[in-house]
């Protein structure tokens, strides 16, 4: 797998489950998975790729909730 940021290690994680020597390749160690801006997971269209990612067994959603630094609940004040 050639880039080790969010797809790249979820695509590694995918392929060692099913049991593949898997390689992941990257330029900066220091920056596997590295989430700049965790916030941004929560976002409108990033949040519906999250689910869909947990849905596949996929690591992205449950490290962001291990990590966070901004939680905000929507619709708080709606019935």
């Amino acid at each position: 797998v050639v880039g080790g940021g969010h797809a790249g290690c979820e695509a590694a994680l995918a392929a060692a489950r099913m049991g593949c020597q898997t390689l992941l390749l990257t330029i900066n160690l220091d920056r596997i998975a590295w989430q700049p801006c965790n916030p941004a997971i929560g976002g409108p269209a990033k949040s519906q790729l999250v689910h869909e990612i947990d849905a596949l067994g996929g690591e992205m959603g449950k490290m962001a909730d291990c990590t966070y630094i901004q939680r905000r609940v929507l619709n708080r004040s709606k019935g």
